[in-house]
């Protein structure tokens, strides 16, 4: 058998030689949404739930906003680029079906480490419940995609006593990565700085998962052989453990175009990730 070459599977930007248009694309498209529901009255921009400039959260609301679900979108880039407002359009699907969206930023390694993100993005969490009182519907891509998951897999009762135990029960990953054992050996961990011991402790994968949960993995069709498997090895493994799990690619995606469907109030992703947002109980 052939060993796998995780640099060649990991890197997607070189998969994808378009990638800075796409990025360029999607700087575009963020600020004319900020732009747009700001006119509206619709967002609230820079709402700080941390102690650092990149700890805060960009909320956009859908024009009924009376008992409005609420999700929270996580970008990726790896832990350790991209930014929060690249990604405000990616509440415009769920928007126009009637559900509330934070876009959380997070500091970046290698200033902090993955198990620090982890910690931020559950206080990004509690300060939701504790600013709206509703549940919450994760949805992350690559690296936000390992967040969510991370978040629908985490003790809230031991962490945060005062907010409920599923206050997390759902989330949807696009191209998410939930073992980061691979990546010890290859580049991007210059920045990341995991050792085979802490790769396996940020990874769900190997969490512990309350049965009940509801959770999609979904990887473009385009993508590789690993994201792919990655994706159905956490379907796989949270179904035996009592989840609710479905696994999906999108034909003709690729790492970075498999989340533009989010911008699309038709697209069947965006009625996915609606169902999934209505279906969790305030």
């Amino acid at each position: 058998m052939t060993a796998i070459d995780y640099e060649v599977e990991y890197n997607n930007r070189a998969r994808v030689p378009e990638h800075a248009e796409i990025f360029a694309r999607w700087m575009r498209q963020a600020e004319n949404y900020r732009a747009e529901t700001l006119k509206a009255g619709r967002a609230q921009l820079g709402l700080p739930y941390g102690d650092t400039p990149r700890q805060c959260i960009d909320l956009f609301m859908p024009d009924v906003r009376e008992a409005a679900p609420l999700a929270l979108f996580v970008h990726g880039g790896w832990w350790r680029s991209l930014d929060m407002s690249m990604f405000s359009q990616m509440a415009r699907g769920l928007n126009a079906g009637g559900v509330a969206v934070a876009v959380v930023g997070y500091d970046l390694c290698p200033n902090v480490a993955v198990s620090d993100i982890i910690e931020q993005i559950r206080r990004a969490c509690a300060f939701l419940w504790q600013r709206s009182g509703r549940r919450l519907l994760l949805v992350g891509h690559s690296a936000g995609g390992h967040l969510a998951a991370a978040m629908v897999a985490t003790d809230w009762t031991a962490l945060y006593p005062k907010v409920p135990a599923d206050l997390a029960p759902a989330g949807y990953a696009v191209s998410g990565v939930f073992d980061l054992t691979p990546l010890v050996g290859i580049s991007i961990n210059q920045d990341l700085r995991l050792t085979a011991e802490e790769a396996r402790n940020v990874s769900p994968l190997f969490w512990p998962l309350k049965s009940g949960r509801i959770f999609d993995a979904v990887a473009g069709g385009l993508e590789s052989s690993e994201f792919k498997r990655q994706s159905q090895t956490l379907a796989q493994a949270w179904r035996q453990h009592g989840a609710q799990t479905r696994y999906e690619e999108v034909a003709g995606t690729n790492h970075f175009s498999v989340i533009d469907a989010l911008a699309d109030p038709q697209s069947a992703m965006t009625a996915r990730v609606v169902e999934l947002a209505r279906a969790i109980k305030p």
